[in-house]
């Protein structure tokens, strides 16, 4: 039988498309993939290259157009700076592989050290790339679809950077957003809604992602805590409408303080994070923010555990007490046959005698309560008599 090779694909040629010297193209600082990684729109272009190496994986890109050049069916989409230069709002993966292959001085300055060297035509042929001049509301219908829900998916902040970006600068509203890119309503809606209540924290300057306390910024506490009616009351959100620039109002500005510092912690007063994973932690804060208990609890600094603890009430804790600990000895005597062995477990009689009379003690506990309760109960009929 013979074997499959793998063959080189052609490079189409004149493909049609413009060719702009790589000297005019500049990367974008305004990309909503280094946004998700904290870069700020002021970097510089080594700090942008720097980036895209270090975090989304160039060396790869690099490799395939050392080796088979550049396709020209996949051109970089570019926006006029008005100056002689080019903007890639699409294909910065690629421009920084490029970049990185024609100049080795760059290619130290990021440690990009194990990128081959590439012949003098290669060079040549990467010395213009085929790109589209486009704009960034021109594109943005394609750019959506492609890394929202198609091939090249961004991160969820990434994603809310891009959705923000066309509903508040282009005036397209967040159902068509929504419909364009194939993409629930619903989700689109509250990642908007996640990014305007993370830029207000900033603004207000009561967080900031480059001081949380993990190394990652995990967007999804925030969208999908949104939608929780303890988060929801505490922020005073409402639930759902049209989702203002700036959701929190001015008097819940504090506690929105309050709660970014406990979904995310911050690295400078080495306070960490109460969630340790979403589930099950978000919805046991959500639950915790229900109370004013509660909330003390947390501004106390009491942890999350104990904080729940105190937000359910004495009632409440007694009762599932009684019901786990009787849930306990049930599934203990349902697995005795096979599970106790007399001969090696010899602490587990004792275990089961204290819990005797522990129950024995909490019996008769609860049968001096009723008595005093019932003589509280006679004593304050008589005294309204």
């Amino acid at each position: 039988m013979k074997k499959n090779v793998a063959v080189q694909p052609e490079i189409p040629e004149n493909v049609g498309y413009d060719h702009i010297e790589l000297d005019k193209l500049f990367l974008d600082a305004s990309n909503p993939r280094l946004a998700e990684l904290g870069i700020s729109k002021d970097a510089s272009q080594p700090e942008l290259l720097k980036a895209l190496w270090d975090e989304m994986a160039v060396e790869e890109v690099a490799m395939s157009i050392a080796y088979s050049g550049y396709f020209e069916h996949e051109p970089l989409f570019v926006e006029d700076s008005g100056d002689g230069t080019y903007v890639v709002i699409e294909g910065n993966r690629r421009l920084a592989a490029v970049k990185l292959l024609v100049d080795a001085s760059l290619r130290q300055k990021v440690k990009a050290t194990k990128l081959p060297a590439i012949s003098s035509a290669r060079a040549e042929e990467l010395a213009k790339l085929p790109v589209i001049v486009t704009t960034r509301e021109e594109s943005w219908r394609y750019l959506g679809f492609k890394h929202v829900n198609g091939p090249a998916t961004w991160g969820s902040y990434a994603k809310a950077q891009y959705i923000a970006h066309v509903h508040n600068s282009y005036d397209v509203p967040l159902e068509d957003i929504a419909a364009q890119i194939g993409d629930g309503n619903s989700t689109v809606l509250r990642m908007y809604r996640g990014l305007m209540i993370v830029e207000q924290a900033e603004k207000a300057k009561v967080f900031a992602r480059s001081d949380i306390a993990k190394n990652k910024f995990s967007f999804n506490y925030i969208y999908t805590g949104m939608d929780y009616p303890g988060i929801t009351n505490f922020l005073g959100l409402r639930a759902k409408g049209v989702t203002p620039e700036k959701p929190v109002l001015p008097s819940k500005v504090k506690n929105l303080g309050d709660l970014m510092l406990w979904l995310y912690g911050r690295d400078s007063s080495d306070t960490p994070s109460l969630i340790r994973s979403q589930n099950p932690d978000l919805k046991t804060l959500d639950t915790v923010l229900l109370t004013d208990a509660g909330i003390k609890a947390l501004r106390d600094g009491l942890p999350l555990g104990v904080a729940h603890d105190i937000s359910q009430g004495d009632e409440r804790l007694f009762r599932q007490a009684l019901q786990q600990a009787k849930q306990a000895l049930q599934k203990a005597l349902g697995t005795l046959t096979t599970g106790y062995n007399s001969t090696e477990m010899l602490d587990m009689p004792k275990i089961a005698e204290d819990i005797q009379n522990l129950a024995n003690d909490l019996i008769e506990a609860m049968a001096s309560k009723k008595t005093r309760d019932k003589r509280e109960a006679k004593k304050e009929k008589t005294s309204r008599n």
